[in-house]
């Protein structure tokens, strides 16, 4: 089912910004793009084992202590997983990784973590399996859809280095 369907059959409004390719936050940076809501940078991790998958959801400039966020979620060594994982879990290439990306992980192999100080009012920006599009989606949407999808909202608190 596509992505627009979805969020609409669930009832979730979103604003839908289209710009060039962003493969990263810096490149949005360059452009200095204009868009509402919460920028967000989103990481695609593994723990040492290549066992558990996350998708990390956290602010552009926040500089993410692996080391500390593995002791804190008592995993083995938190590292970026590949791009070859990235393919294999969630059907994509670098650059298009959001939470919405799990719309692609029916058997839930990949596991989603939102840093708390993102979560307030304001919508965060999520691809929409697409970097040339940015989705401002609501807290209270990212919640409906979660539950749609049976996963749950897991807001942790992300160190920093």
């Amino acid at each position: 089912m596509m992505l627009e369907t979805l969020l609409a059959e669930l009832g979730i409004g979103y604003h839908d910004y289209h710009h060039p390719p962003l493969n990263d936050c810096s490149e949005a940076d360059r452009l200095a793009l204009d868009r509402d809501g919460q920028r967000t940078k989103n990481l695609f991790l593994r723990d040492n084992y290549g066992r558990r998958h996350f998708i990390l959801v956290t602010a552009p400039d926040k500089q993410v202590d692996l080391k500390a966020l593995s002791r804190q979620m008592a995993l083995s060594r938190l590292g970026f997983a590949s791009t070859e994982r990235l393919a294999r879990y969630l059907d994509l290439k670098p650059g298009r990784v959001s939470l919405l990306a799990l719309v692609n992980d029916p058997d839930k192999a990949v596991e989603l973590w939102i840093d708390k100080a993102l979560w307030h009012d304001e919508g965060l920006h999520c691809h929409p399996l697409d970097n040339t599009r940015t989705w401002v989606i609501p807290p209270q949407g990212i919640e409906r859809l979660l539950a749609h999808w049976g996963r749950p909202l897991t807001l942790i608190t992300v160190p920093e280095l």
